[in-house]
């Protein structure tokens, strides 16, 4: 069945190729396509374009559809072109006529853009959640280990003493970044498309507030030609907030898979979290992070794949953009997994007390005493000469005392303030007023 059919059939070649794996990526906007069509319809009742005794019918068993698709029992038959096409028949089979009127003012194109609205809106609230856990989990590990001292490095070279404080926090204030970008898609996708039609508007006196509120939308996407150049724009935004988040959380792998390695050793985590070799019985490989770390590399990919697809488009709807779905509705999977044994992993992580105990670390603390000879009044670059002079000659004796004060140092993380600072960004998303919107629309 589909929507658009006329007097001719398509050739089923023509159709397998065109449709692809649409279906299958379809039942994931089921929701958002009943919730769509909830606000449409209630819209039209309020032009007068379906009256009330269709909208009560067609208001009953669309909240029947939805709690069937909340319940696992929604499926979109072989024969059914889309999840758009699939509920009209299902609410048409149902109702009768009063089915057949609720497509009135909209296209497909607008029908679909509010449908990956709403859906980029529930995933992005899904990693907020995932973010905002593994976020509280660096903060604790911050702050009880915040005493231990472990080498930094630059150039993976020995440079300062740095502390699993400093460390589980940077990390921790790396998300806060990701999160800004996370809102910036949030906005976006936060604003309604519905009534673009098929991307030049409608004859109909649509009212583009009310469903705007009804769905809880923060505002429009008022030029109806460029709620529908959205398409596109939208998903590399999100994509590339996506990739945000999984470079941090492929450098924080990578770093596990460094530290747990022997020859650094500060780390290390159960056996049963861990794999081994068919034929070297010591080995514990650290595959969850090698995995995080792939899977990571992959979704920073997306926003070029996602560029690729769509820079040459000219205004308009065109059919490739349903590949889009293909490539970011299974990255939202991916990166929420990686979030979420991240976090779990972590929750298991043990820590090497007294690293620097080891004279292979001496080195570390030359800035330490390069410092004490600027306290006691000998000029930087003086000092500087005299503590390479003594390593060169092999008389350097390191101050193993780290007394850093300033603000995000080793003795004074400010993990207060990185904690306020992430909070007044998810704040920021009011996934409240979305919440209770939908609620009011389904109830």
């Amino acid at each position: 069945m589909k929507i658009w059919q006329k007097n001719i059939d398509v050739d089923s070649f023509v159709e397998s190729f065109t449709v692809g794996n649409d279906r299958a990526m379809d039942l994931q906007l089921a929701t958002a396509d009943v919730l769509g069509s909830l606000a449409h319809t209630k819209m039209l009742n309020s032009i007068n374009l379906l009256s009330d005794e269709d909208l009560a019918l067609v208001q009953k068993e669309l909240k029947t559809i939805y709690q069937e698709i909340q319940s696992g029992n929604f499926t979109i038959e072989d024969t059914v072109e889309d999840v758009h096409s699939q509920i009209e028949m299902m609410l048409t089979q149902r109702v009768g006529e009063a089915g057949k009127k609720i497509h009135s003012g909209r296209s497909r194109n607008d029908q679909v853009l509010v449908d990956l609205k709403l859906y980029f809106r529930f995933e992005i609230k899904q990693l907020v959640d995932q973010v905002t856990a593994l976020f509280q989990q660096l903060i604790r590990l911050s702050n009880e280990n915040k005493d231990i001292l472990i080498p930094g490095y630059t150039h993976l070279q020995i440079a300062m003493p740095s502390s699993f404080g400093l460390w589980f926090a940077a990390y921790a204030e790396s998300l806060v970044d990701d999160l800004e970008l996370l809102k910036a898609a949030w906005n976006i996708s936060n604003k309604n498309p519905l009534g673009s039609a098929a991307g030049y508007g409608s004859s109909f006196p649509l009212n583009r507030r009310m469903t705007t509120d009804l769905l809880g939308f923060q505002d429009l996407n008022y030029n109806v030609v460029y709620a529908q150049m959205g398409r596109g724009k939208t998903e590399r935004v999100l994509a590339q907030a996506m990739s945000s988040v999984a470079a941090t959380l492929g450098k924080f792998a990578m770093d596990v898979t460094l530290f747990i390695n022997q020859n650094f050793g500060f780390i290390s985590f159960p056996d049963h979290l861990t794999t081994g070799s068919s034929i070297m019985p010591h080995k514990k490989n650290p595959d969850v992070f090698e995995i995080m770390r792939g899977r990571c590399n992959k979704i920073q990919a997306l926003p070029n794949e996602i560029a690729l697809m769509t820079t040459n488009l000219p205004s308009g709807y065109h059919r490739e953009l349903q590949l889009l779905k293909e490539s970011l509705f299974p990255s939202f999977k991916s990166l929420n997994d990686c979030l979420e044994i991240c976090t779990f992993m972590l929750d298991h992580i043990s820590l090497k007390d007294a690293i620097l105990e080891d004279p292979k670390y001496d080195y570390l603390f030359s800035v330490e005493v390069v410092n004490n000879e600027v306290l006691s009044g000998i000029p930087f670059r003086d000092a500087y000469k005299n503590i390479g002079a003594a390593i060169e000659s092999g008389t350097f004796k390191p101050s193993k005392t780290v007394n850093h004060t300033h603000e995000g140092s080793i003795g004074n993380l400010q993990n207060d303030q990185i904690e306020r600072q992430f909070n007044e960004v998810v704040a920021g998303f009011n996934f409240e007023k979305v919440d209770q919107a939908i609620d009011e629309l389904v109830r």
